[in-house]
């Protein structure tokens, strides 16, 4: 079973409905094999990425798949999912 499992935002950052499917399936998909981490990588740029994403985890469906969310320490342009 892998460590983590990663997930580039880069190919998808101009479509909203693309970059929440992103995600929502990302989180599934770690939740339904176990990975203890999601690695969620947005980019450094203005940050609005990074919000998009913050705000499609804190969707009340979502977050009960997930423990913790926080920004890599270091690396403002990783978001940092903890599963259960």
């Amino acid at each position: 079973m892998p460590e983590k499992l990663t997930v580039d935002l880069h190919p998808v950052f101009r479509d909203d409905r693309a970059i929440d499917r992103a995600v929502r399936s990302a989180l599934f998909r770690a939740a339904g094999t176990k990975v203890p981490l999601l690695e969620i990588i947005p980019g450094k740029g203005s940050g609005k990425l990074r919000d998009r994403v913050l705000a499609a985890l804190r969707q009340p469906h979502l977050r009960k798949l997930y423990r913790r969310v926080e920004v890599a320490p270091g690396n403002d342009g990783v978001v940092l999912v903890h599963l259960r």
